[in-house]
């Protein structure tokens, strides 16, 4: 390619920075700065695989309890416990923000400098999750320059301690965004940070807060979305949901604040349209109603959480938020269920579409044409993607390794036409 068409091409790329076959976390554990350590992840671990142990008993009993369906209950039981004690959280939030509080600067700048050392003790150590980041505060006229403060202190203690390095996957989480104008600062703040910190350019990257209604709808009527992801330059890799200060922002009663409210699907919905094609990792928020008590307690609050995490997957949210140890054992439970769920129809169907490779077919009563073949295509990489299928299950489909690591249902019909699609 040539040298000017290489240059026109470059700010097309920063429009869509991502790469949707890329592994997305199936949640993202939030805890106070103040609490972090290098090995917090698996202590969570520890306190999740407690809580099944004593709540969920056996399978079927926390089948019931969390009201999933029984027919898996064992192969999603060993699954659960497989993953909580391999890798119990896929990625965790260190939070300087609403669930860290407001401190003297004192206090936060001591923290800030722990939590840089902690991230650098776990790279060393091999005790932090894939995906690890930290939530800064927002950029208000109050709280930008103590916002900043913290995320110049704790990359400066981190990449201090590690040499230069950075976990990985590791990301910055800007809240309450309201205003293009802030993510830009940030992305301006990256640039600056980059050369001091010897880290190379664009090595910083970030992810949106959606938890206002300006960040949806500006006060024109249109949308604020696709400018804060230009506003990033490159650099955003997720965007989040803020199910609370949403639903507060819209005047939402505290009783009626909650995942599955008609206002945060039209909120979703939004994001899912201003986001197809960028490949933004798009996550929900999180069930503040936590498992905490007598079993049955725990048990109610189990259910609530899969009825909210259901809801997300039906929307095509693959990601949410986790607030305490006790989600874990459901949010894996409630993920691994809803693929195994439809494993079997789904096998036959792209098994027979595969056999009768480019013409439309019809299993049962339901008509596939391309479009639901690349559905069915992305339901294997979905499920693998989150652990809840095996690569076994999903070869099942007469599907080879390559074509599913492809990721693409037109690439694997021009392979088996010998490329004359």
């Amino acid at each position: 390619m040539s040298a000017p068409l290489e240059r026109a091409l470059v700010p097309f790329m920063r429009r869509f920075p991502g790469s949707a076959g890329e592994r997305q976390p199936v949640h993202t554990v939030y805890g106070g700065a103040h609490l972090f350590k290098h090995d917090t992840a698996r202590k969570l671990g520890e306190k999740a695989a407690q809580v099944l142990d004593e709540h969920g008993i056996d399978p079927f009993t926390f089948a019931r309890a969390a009201g999933l369906p029984e027919i898996h209950a064992d192969t999603v039981w060993q699954r659960v416990v497989e993953k909580l004690a391999r890798e119990p959280v896929e990625d965790f939030r260190v939070d300087f923000e609403d669930g860290y509080g407001n401190r003297s600067d004192e206090e936060e700048d001591g923290h800030a400098d722990v939590v840089g050392r902690a991230f650098a003790e776990g790279m060393n150590a091999g005790t932090l999750p894939p995906f690890i980041g930290i939530r800064i505060k927002s950029f208000s006229q109050e709280l930008t320059r103590r916002s900043l403060r913290t995320l110049d202190i704790v990359l400066t203690s981190m990449t201090r301690e590690s040499g230069g390095k950075l976990p990985s996957g590791f990301v910055v989480t800007l809240p309450k965004i309201q205003l293009p104008e802030q993510v830009a600062l940030l992305a301006d703040v990256f640039d600056a940070l980059e050369p001091r910190l010897g880290l190379a350019p664009g090595a910083l990257q970030l992810e949106f807060m959606i938890e206002t209604t300006q960040s949806i709808l500006s006060e024109r009527g249109e949308s604020n979305l696709p400018r804060f992801l230009d506003a990033a330059r490159g650099r955003a890799v997720a965007a989040h949901f803020g199910t609370y200060d949403y639903t507060a922002s819209c005047n939402i009663t505290a009783a009626e604040q909650r995942m599955d409210h008609p206002a945060c699907d039209f909120a979703r919905h939004m994001m899912q349209v201003a986001y197809s094609g960028t490949g933004l990792r798009l996550s929900d928020g999180a069930t503040n109603v936590l498992p905490i008590g007598d079993r049955e307690t725990v048990h109610r609050a189990w259910r609530l959480h899969v009825q909210h995490i259901r809801h997300s997957l039906v929307h095509a949210y693959y990601q949410g938020w986790d607030l305490h140890p006790a989600q874990l054992p459901t949010r894996y439970a409630a993920v691994y269920s809803f693929f195994l769920e439809n494993l079997a129809p789904a096998t036959e169907r792209l098994r027979n579409f595969m056999e009768k490779a480019g013409r439309a077919t019809l299993v049962g009563d339901v008509f596939d044409d391309a479009a639901t073949g690349q559905g069915l295509l992305n339901y294997f990489l979905r499920g693998m993607n989150s652990g809840a299928l095996t690569e076994e299950e999903a070869l099942a489909t007469g599907l080879t390794l390559d074509e599913l690591r492809s990721r693409s249902f037109v690439k694997i019909l021009q392979g088996r036409r010998g490329g004359s699609a």
